[in-house]
């Protein structure tokens, strides 16, 4: 018996492109993936950076040259009037709506922010929220048009 006859072997191929509705949807799960460490980080009282590459020009050489610098994330919970933690979805600059009338989720305590989070996360990978980030990536393309 060889090696590969202990795997399963099948004839999928990997898809040429991402439908744009799976793609917003993973797009928003990674930006809640971050507020949930962010979150954490907080509560531990611990640093959580992400960190990109931005290309720089050298002065000297006139050459380019990729350097990594640390991703800035705001949070996207507050506290309301009340003194109890709100978070709020955002899909870029736009707030998504999560009910009718309803922008954000409020919660008593920083476990249950992350409760939350987690839920509305699992909510998105569900496809739970597609009409509504559809729309807001609708309002937010409008703002580049001219």
């Amino acid at each position: 018996m060889s090696t590969l006859e202990t795997l399963k072997l099948t004839t999928a191929k990997k898809p040429t492109h991402i439908p744009a509705v799976v793609f917003r949807r993973n797009k928003l799960s990674s930006k809640l993936w971050e507020q949930i460490q962010l979150a954490k980080s907080h509560i531990d009282g611990t640093p959580f950076v992400v960190t990109k590459f931005k290309s720089v020009k050298d002065k000297e050489t006139g050459l380019r040259r990729q350097v990594e610098i640390p991703k800035r994330i705001r949070e996207w919970w507050f506290k309301n009037e009340a003194g109890k933690v709100c978070v709020s979805v955002k899909y870029g600059t736009k707030v998504i709506e999560l009910a009718k009338g309803k922008h954000s989720v409020e919660c008593d305590t920083a476990q249950g922010l992350i409760k939350a989070l987690e839920t509305i996360k699992s909510a998105v990978e569900l496809g739970e929220l597609d009409t509504q980030i559809a729309t807001a990536s609708v309002n937010l393309r409008k703002g580049f048009g001219k």
